[in-house]
């Protein structure tokens, strides 16, 4: 019997990169100080806070720019670019924080060990990642147990997020099935579900069919058979949302009950006090820059934009009540005339100006008003248009779900996707808001916040 190959569930890749990322370093630097009497960094008990502040700040700086997202971490360009970049940041800010960190070293060249240690450090790691632990050699074998006209589907939903997730096989539960059956993955019998398992080291089995005649009592009896060997067994939505950090509403027709109840965080008077504070502090800075900003942008929007300096709009917002937003002027005057539409990718109505405006996300700070007035909150879903909420309603189930929270200037949905630009890509982004709002804590909260700055840096505001 072949040896099970090796494989990371996601959450475990992140850990394990957070970890070795922050060991790699102090080992090198440990290393550096012995060899090359490097000072400035001394690893001692007296001094533990300058490792923990250090390790805090590769940390933060590596959510920044993207060093834990799983695609990046296997590429080898963005892999580079990612580590200079946390390096750089990294170095910067520890050394202009002497209160939490040694005094600035006196010989530059103190500086220069520092860097290229941390850089090294974190490269070499990334590499060795790269090459060894990202591989298809530590794939995890999947069976899938579905109708067959689920299985194109169901396959490509998981394998686009995670690549390393191999569905291998399937066992048909719709024999009376009238579609032909054209992927490559293995047809199995229930019978064989078992010795295929063995044979081909499969780690999990999951079972996606909706229809209960389709588990017959024979391959009943092979899964639970399955499962007394040491197979693990799950369920394909459970898979999907661990897998996707989304919530799968396409698969489950009406049973919206498996999803209750959402995140405790929504009735918890100490979460919500805590964010009504943080929402105020934040609302009166970003207003504050706002104001700053508001004289260039007039003067730059007069000349370019051709319209009134401020936008407003309703949208819907919690409980489905509407509200005016307010945004910097991005799109040329009268942008619609006929009927609301979607913005698009290099869409012709926004302006030059405009398009800096949006890539840079400066066109959202009079959105700190709404914060301040309380019809939005820092973080939720897209406040949406009601022209739009009505008419995706009727097509998708459960989209006002989304109005269960305060809708948010940045949120999971607007940080893990692009803007939506049609009713497919609001699907994708209603999964990615029900995942918020069933998991909603501080802890994703301030994963937000962190992939929203990437969003920022990288310029990839729409």
């Amino acid at each position: 019997m072949k040896n099970k190959n090796i494989h990371f569930e996601i959450s475990e890749r992140k850990l394990l990169l957070r970890v070795f990322d922050v060991c790699s370093v102090l080992i090198l630097l440990h290393f550096v100080n012995l060899v090359f009497k490097f000072t400035y960094f001394d690893i001692s008990v007296t001094n533990f806070y300058w490792t923990i502040v250090l390790g805090i700040y590769i940390l933060i700086f590596g959510t920044v720019f993207e060093m834990y997202n799983l695609q990046v971490a296997s590429n080898q360009l963005q892999i580079t670019k990612s580590v200079l970049l946390t390096s750089a940041t990294t170095v910067l800010v520890y050394l202009l924080t002497p209160i939490f960190t040694p005094i600035l070293p006196s010989n530059r060249l103190q500086i220069i060990y520092f860097f290229v240690s941390v850089f090294v450090a974190l490269y070499l790691w990334r590499i060795f990642y790269l090459k060894f632990l990202a591989s298809k050699r530590f794939q995890k074998n999947v069976v899938l147990v579905c109708d067959i006209d689920q299985v194109d589907d169901l396959i490509q939903g998981i394998e686009n997020v995670d690549p390393n997730y191999s569905i291998i096989g399937f066992v048909n539960t719709d024999q009376n099935s009238s579609t032909t059956f054209r992927s490559k993955i293995k047809l199995i019998s229930a019978e064989k579900l078992k010795e295929f398992s063995s044979l081909q080291s499969v780690s999990e089995i999951v079972i996606a069919s909706q229809k209960t005649d389709g588990i017959t009592t024979n391959l009943y009896s092979q899964l639970l058979n399955s499962l007394e060997n040491g197979f693990i067994i799950r369920e394909y939505t459970q898979v999907y949302e661990s897998i996707t950090q989304r919530i799968p509403v396409q698969l489950i027709a009406k049973d919206f009950y498996k999803f209750f109840p959402f995140s405790r965080s929504n009735h918890n008077q100490l979460y919500l006090l805590f964010m009504k504070i943080f929402e105020i502090s934040i609302s009166i800075i970003g207003i504050f820059i706002g104001l700053v900003l508001m004289l260039p942008i007039y003067f730059i929007n007069f000349i370019g934009n051709k319209g009134d300096l401020f936008y407003t709009q309703e949208r819907v917002g919690k409980n489905g009540k509407i509200f005016t937003i307010y945004k910097f002027r991005s799109m040329i005057q009268n942008a619609e005339i006929a009927n609301a539409v979607f913005a698009i990718t290099d869409d012709y109505r926004i302006t030059p100006f405009g398009k800096f405006l949006r890539k840079s996300r400066i066109d959202e700070f009079p959105q700190f008003i709404n914060i301040l007035k309380g019809d939005m909150s820092v973080i939720g879903p897209r406040p949406e248009r009601p022209f739009f909420v009505k008419e995706i309603s009727e097509i998708m189930p459960f989209y006002e779900t989304r109005h269960v929270v305060k809708p948010g200037l940045t949120g999971w949905a607007q940080v893990n996707y692009s803007y939506g630009e049609s009713i497919e890509d609001s699907l994708i982004k209603l999964q990615y808001d029900l995942y918020y709002i069933k998991h909603r804590s501080v802890f994703l909260d301030i994963n937000i916040m962190l992939k929203t700055f990437s969003t920022i840096l990288f310029y990839r505001g729409q």
